[in-house]
């Protein structure tokens, strides 16, 4: 019996001894862990100071690139609005520039003592000529009237011609005024009789 009891002894001491060494340990963890959770707790604000400084130099970039695309797009408009304005009011500048030459020939003619009249008609029909030309070289066309079928796109009727032959009827007799497109869109209807 005195050997049971000396293992149970025995035995209990080192339950002991290990229940002690368990109990050291979690109160060591226990004391510890306050510890470790107040450094936390100290490192948590500088992380949240730093992803707040973060934060708020994202937002001075972003605030800062916005105020230059804004500032950027108020120049572009006001850019574009004077370039704008410009073009209108010096968009004819092309179309006086090509007629000007024909100015000077007609000014010519005018000073031209001639009273030869076939020179003189010879010399507007070439002015005439080099006009319709230059007009042509800025996108301006003649409308063609003449043995065509009547299209209102082109054409505007004003007259009516009754009893013509069967083969005029719908098309276009007599044009009274000519009709002129710019770059295929037209300016100017041609006004035309049409036969009935």
């Amino acid at each position: 019996m005195s050997k049971k009891k000396k293992n149970i002894t025995v035995e209990e001491a080192e339950l002991n001894n290990n229940t002690g060494s368990a109990a050291e340990e979690t109160a060591q963890t226990k004391e510890t862990s306050p510890n470790e959770s107040q450094e936390a707790l100290e490192q948590d604000p500088q992380e949240e100071k730093t992803e707040e400084e973060e934060i708020k130099e994202s937002i001075e970039e972003w605030k800062e690139k916005y105020i230059r695309l804004y500032a950027e797009f108020e120049n572009y408009k006001k850019r574009t609005l004077k370039e704008k304005a410009e073009l209108i009011l010096n968009g004819s500048e092309k179309t006086i520039v090509a007629i000007l030459p024909i100015l000077d020939d007609f000014e010519r003619a005018v000073a031209d003592k001639t009273e030869d009249a076939g020179a003189i008609k010879e010399g507007f029909e070439l002015i005439f000529k080099k006009f319709l030309k230059t007009l042509e070289n800025l996108g301006v066309n003649k409308i063609e009237t003449e043995d065509k079928d009547f299209n209102v796109d082109y054409h505007e009727a004003i007259a009516m011609v009754p009893g013509v032959e069967n083969e005029k009827k719908g098309k276009i007799v007599d044009c009274v005024q000519t009709g002129y497109t710019l770059n295929d869109k037209v300016i100017r209807h041609s006004k035309v009789a049409v036969g009935q």
